[in-house]
C-alpha cells in the first residue's frame, strides 16, 4: 500500500470514529486469520482432556505400543516395512510413518500422539474454512461449517483415538488436493493439476477412505465451482474466482487420472484386507442384509448430525434381517429428502451436500463388509461435512428470506456449537482408559461380542481370568463361531493346567481363522500346550508354522519354544540362537535368564555373566523371572 492510499484510509477511519489501530478487524485477511486462530483455539479447548488419556486394547497395540517396527522410530528398515506390509488388512504407508515418527518424538508417551492428532483435527477444520470461503465468499457460513466439523462429537473417535490417525492425516491431504483442485479450476494447466494428482496420491497413502474424492470433484465443479450451467454464487466476493465453464463430457474426462489412482488404490486395499482376513463372507453377511443395513445405517447417522448421544467405537452388525417396518421406514426417509434437494434447483448447494453425504459413504456402508460394525463414527468425517454445509446453507438462506438480522441468527448457532463443545469434552473423557471404555460400550449397545472379547483380555492381562473367562464365555454365547473369545478361552484352560482343552480352542482358531495373526498366535499356543504334553514334535511342526505364518510379526513365544525343544535335545548352539532372535523381537527377564543359561551351558561364560547381570539390573522381580524360567526348562 503507498503512503497516499494509506493516508487516505487513516482518515476515512478517523472520519468514521475509528481507530487506527481497529484497521485489524476491518482487513478481510487479517479477519480471516483470526478466526482461522479462533477456530484452533476452541478445537484445543474442547479436546484438551485427550492428552490425559491413555492407549486403548484396541488396535492402539497393534498400531503403537506393540509393533516393533513402529516403536523403532523413523529408520530406512521401518519405511521399508512401511511400504510393504499389509499388517492390520491394510496398505497405508504414510500413517505408519507418521506412528514412527511419534515414537522417534515421544516414545509411548501417549500425550504426544494424542496431541498430534488434536492438531491435525485444528488443521483440518481450518483448511475446511479457508475453502468453502474462497469458493463460495461466505464467510460466515464457511466459518460455521468449519466448526460443526471441528466440535461435533461423533469425530471424537477419529481424534481421541491414536490408531485413527489414518483418519485425521488422510482428512489433511484430502483437504490440500481439494484446495489444489479449486487453484487449477480457475486456471487449468497441466502443472497444476500434476499437484492434484500427487496430493490425493499422498491422501490414499494414509488411508483409502478418500477414494471417492474425483466423483466429490465432480459434485464441487456443479456448486460451488459452477464449471457446470450458470454461476450460481450469490456474494460478490466469490465472483470471478471461478474458472471457465466446460462440457460435461470434458469434466468427467477430467478426473479420469484421478479415477484411475481411485482404482488401483481399491484394489491394493482389497488385497490388503483379504490377506488380513478382514473381509466378511456372504455366508457371514447375507447380500439382502448387507442392503438392509446400508440403507438403516444411512439414516442412523443423519440421526447423530442431529442427535449425538450413545456414541461408541463399535456398532455390532446384525446377524439377522431387520424387520420390514424397519427398513421401508428408512427408504422411505432416503426417498423424500433425495426428492426434496432435487427439486430445490436454485439451491445447488443443497443437492451437493447430500449426495456428497450419500457418496462418500459408500466405500464404508458396508456393502463390502469389513470387520464386525454396522457403523462407525469415524467413517463419517469426511461424509458429514456434506450435511453441515446443507443445514447451514438452508438455515442462512431461510433467514434471509425472512430479513433476520445476523446477529439473530448467531445466537442459536453459537448457542449450539457450545452444546457440542461441551458433548465433544464429555466424548473425550470416554477414552481415558481401557475398562471405563469397554464398560460403557457394554452399558450402551447390545450383542457386543468384540467388546466382550477385548475387555476380557485386558482383565486377563491384569491377572483377573476369572471375570475375563465370563466375558469370554459371554461372546461365545452372543457368536459361538467368535475366533478371539476361543483363543482366549484357550488360553484360560492352559493357564489352569488343562493342555488338553485348550489344544482344543487353539485348533478351532487355528483351522477356522482368515485373520493370519490370529493364527499365528494359535498354532504358537498350540506349541506350548504339546511341548508342556512332552508332543515335541508337534510343538515344534506348530512353532514353526507359527514363524512361518507371521514372518513380519514373529513370535517371541514361538522362538522361546524351538529354544527350549532345541536345549531338552542337546543342541545348545540352536537354543541360544531361538533365545537370542526372541530377545530382539520381545525382550523379557524370563527370555534373558534362558538365553544366559544356555550361554553357561555352551562354555560362554563371560557373555552368560553379561546377560545375567543385565537381567538383574533391569528385572522388576528377579527371583519371580528366575522360578518362571526353571518352570519352563522342567517343561512346564
Amino acid at each position: 500500500m503507498s503512503s497516499s492510499s494509506s493516508a487516505v484510509a487513516a482518515k476515512c477511519l478517523e472520519a468514521s470514529g475509528v481507530s487506527p489501530s481497529s484497521e485489524l478487524f476491518l482487513s478481510a485477511q487479517k479477519r480471516t486469520l483470526l478466526l482461522c486462530l479462533l477456530l484452533i483455539a476452541v478445537v484445543l479447548a474442547f479436546y484438551s482432556p485427550v492428552t490425559h488419556n491413555g492407549f486403548l486394547n484396541y488396535d492402539d497395540d497393534q498400531y503403537v505400543t506393540n509393533n516393533p517396527h513402529v516403536r523403532a522410530g523413523l529408520t530406512w528398515a521401518t519405511v521399508k516395512w512401511a511400504f510393504t506390509t499389509y499388517d492390520q488388512a491394510n496398505w497405508h504407508p504414510l500413517t505408519w510413518l507418521s506412528h514412527a515418527l511419534d515414537c522417534e518424538l515421544f516414545g509411548l508417551n501417549p500425550a504426544g500422539h494424542h496431541g498430534v492428532n488434536v492438531l491435525l483435527h485444528a488443521a483440518n477444520a481450518v483448511l475446511l474454512f479457508l475453502l468453502l470461503q474462497s469458493a463460495t465468499g461466505f464467510r460466515w457460513r464457511s466459518l460455521m461449517v468449519a466448526a460443526l466439523f471441528a466440535l461435533h462429537p461423533v469425530n471424537v473417535e477419529s481424534v481421541a483415538w491414536a490408531a485413527e490417525r489414518k483418519n485425521v492425516l488422510s482428512m489433511l491431504f484430502f483437504l490440500l488436493a481439494l484446495h489444489t483442485y479449486f487453484w487449477y479450476a480457475r486456471r487449468p494447466g497441466l502443472r497444476r493439476y500434476s499437484l492434484v494428482f500427487f496430493v490425493f496420491a499422498l491422501g490414499l497413502l494414509c488411508k483409502p477412505q478418500v477414494i471417492t474424492l474425483p466423483f466429490l470433484l465432480c459434485l464441487l465443479d456443479y456448486w460451488p465451482l459452477c464449471r457446470i450451467g450458470a454461476p450460481a454464487v450469490a456474494d460478490p466476493a466469490a465472483q470471478g474466482k471461478n474458472g471457465p465453464r466446460l462440457s460435461g463430457g470434458w469434466l468427467v474426462l477430467e478426473k479420469l487420472p484421478l479415477l484411475l489412482l481411485s482404482v488401483a488404490s481399491a484394489a491394493v486395499t482389497m488385497k490388503a484386507q483379504k490377506a488380513g482376513g478382514a473381509v466378511q463372507t456372504f455366508f457371514q453377511y447375507g447380500i439382502l442384509l448387507r442392503l438392509e443395513t446400508a440403507v438403516i445405517s444411512y439414516v442412523g447417522y443423519l440421526g447423530k448430525v442431529f442427535w449425538p448421544a450413545k456414541l461408541v467405537a463399535l456398532y455390532p452388525h446384525p446377524t439377522r434381517l431387520y424387520p420390514a417396518w424397519q427398513v421401508g421406514a428408512a427408504v422411505i426417509v432416503m426417498m423424500l429428502v433425495t426428492v426434496f434437494v432435487l427439486r430445490a434447483r436454485d439451491q445447488k448447494c443443497l443437492a451437493v451436500g447430500w449426495f456428497w453425504f450419500l457418496g462418500s459413504f459408500l466405500p464404508m456402508i458396508g456393502l463390502v463388509q469389513v470387520g464386525a460394525q454396522a457403523m462407525a463414527d469415524r467413517y463419517a468425517y469426511i461424509p458429514f461435512i456434506g450435511l453441515f454445509l446443507m443445514v447451514t446453507w438452508l438455515a442462512a438462506d431461510w433467514a434471509k428470506a425472512h430479513q433476520l438480522s445476523a446477529r439473530w441468527l448467531a445466537i442459536p448457532a453459537i448457542s449450539y456449537l457450545l452444546v457440542l463443545g461441551v458433548l465433544t469434552y464429555r466424548q473425550v473423557g470416554y477414552w481415558h482408559d481401557i475398562p471405563s471404555f469397554w464398560l460403557r460400550t457394554l452399558a450402551l449397545t447390545e450383542n457386543n461380542y468384540v467388546a466382550h472379547d477385548t475387555l476380557g483380555e485386558f482383565l486377563a492381562g491384569q491377572g483377573r481370568t476369572e471375570e475375563a473367562a465370563a466375558h469370554f464365555r459371554s461372546a461365545l454365547a452372543i457368536r459361538p463361531d467368535d475366533l478371539p473369545a476361543n483363543l482366549n478361552l484357550g488360553t484360560y484352560e492352559h493357564g489352569r493346567g488343562n493342555p488338553p482343552a485348550a489344544i482344543d480352542r487353539y485348533q478351532v482358531v487355528a483351522l477356522h481363522a482368515a485373520d493370519v495373526g490370529l493364527r499365528a498366535t494359535a498354532y504358537g499356543n498350540l506349541g506350548s500346550a504339546y511341548r508342556q504334553m512332552g508332543e515335541l514334535i508337534k510343538a515344534k511342526q506348530c512353532y514353526q508354522i507359527s514363524l512361518q505364518l507371521a514372518p513380519d510379526r514373529p513370535m517371541a513365544m514361538a522362538m522361546i519354544g524351538l529354544g527350549l525343544i532345541a536345549q531338552k535335545d542337546g543342541d545348545l548352539a540352536e537354543a541360544v540362537r531361538q533365545y537370542s532372535r526372541a530377545m530382539a523381537v520381545q525382550p523379557t527377564d524370563v527370555g534373558y535368564l534362558l538365553l544366559a543359561q544356555a550361554l553357561q551351558r555352551e562354555g560362554r561364560s563371560d557373555e552368560a555373566k553379561a546377560t545375567f547381570e543385565r537381567v538383574a539390573r533391569l528385572s522388576p522381580n528377579l527371583a519371580e523371572a528366575q522360578k518362571t524360567a526353571e518352570s519352563l526348562l522342567s517343561g512346564k
